[in-house]
């Protein structure tokens, strides 16, 4: 029988659980409310997590994880949900989407193959800070958009989804309250400017 955990038990065997699954999930402090941060606290609070270098790694061996993150943003493996925020939060720092689409948790020894159905994040809320455009995620992390975190429109006119980039090719769909307080601050041919740089809420 399977466990959430990976482990496959009789009373003979036990087989060891992947090694991606011996990720230790950390002791964890939301951040404070998105609006009250200027973007010196934002660029403070993401170099204080130190993040893996996922793009770095090129681990030869691969599998799959039996893990999915659904259209909504909730996290399933083998059909369970996943329910510990601490859990997600560890493993989606270990996400990284390959040319083709494919995404992967990556350590330095493996890679499993991760099904997503729509984007690996969702963008929960925004603020606006001097001429920046902060988001929220639902791991909690902080996004500025921007050259290096761009907003991208897509389906149609009638039905737009936006994207915010997040890092190593995966993206968080920008969620529909989100994208209503996005319409309020846009300019009248509903873009709004980030960092320098412009984006469409609508496909062009």
């Amino acid at each position: 029988m399977a466990g959430l955990n990976g482990v496959h038990c009789s009373k003979q065997t036990i087989v060891p659980k992947p090694a991606i699954w011996h990720r230790t999930a950390v002791p964890y402090e939301p951040p404070p409310d998105l609006a009250t941060l200027s973007l010196a606290e934002i660029a403070g609070l993401n170099a204080a997590r130190k993040l893996p270098p996922v793009d770095q790694w090129d681990p030869k061996v691969s599998g799959d994880s039996l893990m999915t993150i659904r259209a909504d943003g909730r996290w399933f493996h083998d059909g369970g949900e996943i329910r510990r925020p601490a859990m997600i939060r560890a493993f989606s720092v270990l996400l990284r989407r390959d040319a083709g689409g494919q995404h992967w948790l990556v350590t330095p020894f493996e890679k499993q193959a991760i099904a997503v159905e729509d984007a690996a994040f969702i963008a929960t809320d925004v603020s606006q800070t001097g001429d920046a455009l902060a988001f929220r995620l639902n791991t909690d992390e902080v996004v500025v958009a921007g050259a290096d975190h761009p907003l991208t429109a897509r389906g149609d006119a009638e039905t737009p989804a936006l994207y915010l980039a997040v890092r190593h090719g995966t993206e968080a769909r920008i969620n529909r309250s989100t994208w209503l307080q996005l319409v309020d601050l846009a300019d009248t041919d509903l873009t709004v400017g980030s960092q320098g740089a412009r984006f469409s809420l609508v496909p062009q």
